[in-house]
């Protein structure tokens, strides 16, 4: 078994991005942007566009932007690209703009799901975009994937439409929706595209259009990996398996043998194991089997023996399964999903098992009945990107700005119309792609799988030299060195053997897989070697960080705290109770308490102020009352005051979405009976409201709510005025802030800052003009001892007292 360094380099069994013969197209050179009117289509030399880009966000020419990526990638094929950004949708006139496409639409909602981006969770119609000039909102309509492909239809109606993009990825087959609060068909069934492209579409979409040019009819095109599309019937050649013998009653893998150790657990399934054998085996001193015994087996001192397993020669035959690549799963129809939440978690169960491109087989689910029934077809997941192909698409010609239409009077982006993603993103480096932490709130592991795919370590230093001499408006400071996670960079499975044989939905759940490497040492490297570049002064890690990984590391953490923490750093235990816990697929509060050690030593040696910013989730499926009101206890023990607050968001096709709409536990074996488990499910706006205002115990407006609900829970011990107590008696005046009904009694100086303006302020002036001085009193007497981080000041303890003008007369000295 060859051995490799690490997931990246790794053999890909599929066609290289490099290896195609560049279409004629490519003698027309690079655009400086990609043409959105026909005067820069005049202006390259082009009559006519191959390939017309449709998308719900302004157009960015920077890898962080879906469609400027499948842009690029498809210029450097050699293809004439033009992109619509943003398109009126009232009419099919402003889809012409650039003429008739002469190869296909390439359509996306957008880097964000429309519906998301529309509306909050709690169903209110967002006033802003940040992916719009000015963060001007209704610029795109609801499911805004379906409404552009149709129009693209009334346009040009015999130019095929291949949609792809996160929301149609993560709609792929029969879904819940949080929106309309229902079961709705396949998008591939309302957009009527001919080519629905889920996950990462690099290497579907090259593929595609090179099948295209050669004139191949569309509708022949089933065989991508990374597609979906409608057929009426299966083919000639394909085993269909129905999907309830796939998820068996408690047989998701193979009966263990209780015989062996570990290492012969890997090597019966063609892998090795080479972590420390944690299984002892009983039979290990006994002599081999002979010709006498029960079962053949030789007895030993009379009263021992070893036992032999082997196959069931009677079973043989029907447990043989049909070869993989020609094996189709049918799933629950679309009309029994829709009216039976036990299929519809089943259904999600089974598509969750079968995301692994090394050992997922196609799946098939049934749209309409009779004559109008249609089969809804999806091929096995893409194959992951090489280091050296994801080099080459990060490497491609991009402008790394707003295409010049948004620039305002100056010609600038950052003034009025200020895209406020691409600000974000604007100094920010992306090195790799890909969570397998599986988190159950998230949908990125179901877009992007759960193999990472990393960059090399050149590609990444050359585009931070980009950012320094190209970006305009850089100081110095890179905003972010991550992805969608901060601290997967190369990390993977130990081989491909296990890699291809794994359908377990986390390696990091509910603890760290014993075959997953977690060598940060490649990412100090770039770390170190990033910040030694001349012209950058600081990198920042913005992206999440995965805690339970780095602490295996303590070096990264050193490198992470004293040097890429600005003033805060952002992690996500979500919870401290393992109700939720277990439903998200999250490690316990233990890890964070280990991380937050390592922070503390490491901040002090560095001789810093620093802050960990700790995220949590309310009305999480699987949180009960009681669970919401112990994390507001330990937020108050620990002194976190949140001033933002996520309430959880049913994204389509999410785990935790399919355990919102079934109130089953789909992370366990689909039962009728007693054996499913059953989620309790945080369902309503007053108990939504109730689990938010926990987070936010100490806002005043939420004291009310929850007085009322700790008397109905039994717990009025939490009510009262003193420091063990949750929340007061009283209720301040409308008007009155915070901190004057805290009656002046104490403020919390807390480790956790949420918003960075108490965070830069608290580590500027060490904590004296967080805690509030009082009006007309000099600086000077204003700079006691540096708090601890979550230390409670007082009167007693350093804090000078308030001169607010309402304090009440002090008692009278008594004369002498």
């Amino acid at each position: 078994m060859t051995a490799y360094v690490d997931v990246s380099l790794f053999p890909r069994a599929a066609k290289p991005l490099t290896s195609y013969r560049p279409f004629w197209a490519k003698r027309f050179g690079t655009a400086p942007f990609l043409p959105m009117s026909r005067a820069e289509m005049e202006q390259l030399g082009w009559d006519s566009c191959d390939i017309v880009l449709v998308t719900g966000d302004a157009y960015v020419d920077h890898p962080s932007f879906g469609m400027a990526v499948i842009g690029r990638l498809l210029e450097a094929q050699g293809f004439r690209v033009g992109i619509i950004a943003q398109p009126d949708w009232q009419s099919a006139e402003p889809f012409k703009v650039l003429g008739k496409p002469n190869l296909f639409w390439a359509v996306t909602a957008g880097n964000m799901d429309s519906m998301i981006n529309r509306y909050t969770a709690d169903r209110k119609i967002r006033s802003d975009d940040a992916y719009t000039p000015g963060a001007e909102g209704n610029r795109r309509p609801d499911r805004a994937a379906v409404v552009y492909s149709q129009r693209c239809r009334e346009a040009y109606k015999d130019v095929p439409i291949v949609l792809g993009g996160i929301e149609g990825s993560l709609r792929r087959i029969a879904h819940y929706d949080y929106w309309s609060d229902k079961v709705r068909r396949s998008i591939v069934v309302d957009a009527k595209c001919d080519l629905l492209l889920y996950g990462n579409a690099d290497r579907a979409i090259v593929e595609i259009a090179h099948r295209l040019a050669a004139r191949e009819p569309v509708l022949d095109i089933t065989d991508v990996r990374g597609t979906a599309f409608v057929r009426r019937t299966t083919p000639e050649g394909w085993f269909e398996i129905d999907s309830s013998s796939v998820d068996q009653p408690g047989r998701v893998e193979d009966h263990i043998n209780p015989y062996q150790t570990t290492s012969e657990q890997a090597a019966a399934q063609g892998a090795s194991c080479n972590a420390p054998n944690t299984t002892v085996s009983i039979a290990d001193g006994a002599q081999p089997a002979g010709v006498g015994g029960q079962n053949g087996a030789k007895k030993e001192d009379g009263n021992t023996h070893k036992l032999n397993f082997v196959p069931n020669p009677a079973l043989a035959g029907k447990r043989k399964l049909p070869p993989q690549d020609c094996t189709v799963i049918r799933l629950p129809s679309y009309e029994q999903v829709r009216s039976d939440a036990v299929l519809y978690a089943h259904a999600n169960r089974v598509m969750h098992l079968e995301t692994n491109p090394g050992n997922a087989r196609a799946m098939v689910q049934a749209h309409g009945e009779g004559t109008t029934a249609r089969d809804v077809w999806l091929n096995p997941p893409p194959i992951p990107l090489t280091t050296a192909e994801m080099d080459y698409i990060f490497d491609l010609p991009y402008a790394r700005s707003p295409h010049p239409r948004y620039a305002d009077e100056r010609g600038r982006h950052d003034g009025a119309t200020k895209i406020p993603a691409w600000e974000m993103i604007r100094f920010s480096i992306n090195i790799m792609r890909g969570c397998f932490g599986g988190c159950t709130f998230c949908s990125i592991t179901e877009h992007e799988g759960r193999i990472i795919q990393s960059r090399s370590e050149e590609s990444i230093i050359r585009e931070i030299e980009d950012v320094r001499d190209k970006v305009q408006g850089f100081t110095g400071t890179i905003s972010d060195l991550g992805g969608p996670t901060a601290n997967m960079y190369r990390l993977g499975c130990r081989t491909p053997e296990i890699e291809a044989a794994c359908r377990k939905p986390s390696c990091v759940y509910p603890g760290i897989c014993q075959n997953l490497t977690t060598n940060h040492d490649p990412l100090i490297k770039i770390y170190r070697r990033g910040r030694e570049i001349k012209g950058v002064k600081k990198i920042l890690i913005g992206s999440g960080l995965r805690y339970d990984l780095a602490i295996q590391s303590p070096e990264y953490v050193k490198e992470l705290v004293q040097h890429h923490v600005g003033g805060y750093l952002k992690i996500a235990p979500e919870h401290t109770e393992a109700g939720p816990l277990t439903k998200m697929m999250k490690p316990g509060i233990g890890n964070y308490d280990k991380f937050k050690v390592m922070f503390e030593k490491y901040t002090q040696e560095a001789g810093k102020k620093q802050f960990l910013i700790p995220y949590f989730i309310a009305a999480h499926p699987g949180t009960s009352d009681e669970d919401m009101m112990n994390l507001a206890i330990w937020l108050k023990k620990n002194g976190f005051r949140a001033d933002q607050v996520q309430t959880f968001y049913p994204s389509t096709m999410a785990t935790a979405t399919a355990m919102y709409h079934t109130g089953i536990n789909t992370l366990k074996g689909v039962h009728r009976d007693e054996r499913g488990e059953k989620v309790d499910v945080v369902r309503g706006e007053k108990r939504r409201r109730l689990h938010k205002a926990f987070l936010r115990y100490h806002d005043p407006n939420n004291w009310p709510l929850l007085r009322d609900a700790l008397k109905a829970m039994g717990r009025a011990d939490l009510i009262g005025n003193g420091k063990h107590h949750l929340i007061p008696t009283y209720q301040p005046m409308a008007g009155q802030c915070a901190s004057k009904a805290d009656k002046g009694k104490y403020l919390v100086i807390p480790t956790m800052v949420l918003d960075k303006a108490r965070a830069d302020t608290a580590k500027s002036q060490a904590g004296a003009q967080a805690a509030g001085r009082g009006a007309g009193q000099p600086a000077a007497k204003m700079a006691p001892k540096a708090p601890r981080p979550g230390q409670i000041l007082s009167q007693h303890t350093g804090l000078p007292p308030r001169v607010t003008g309402n304090a009440r007369p002090g008692p009278k000295k008594k004369p002498r």
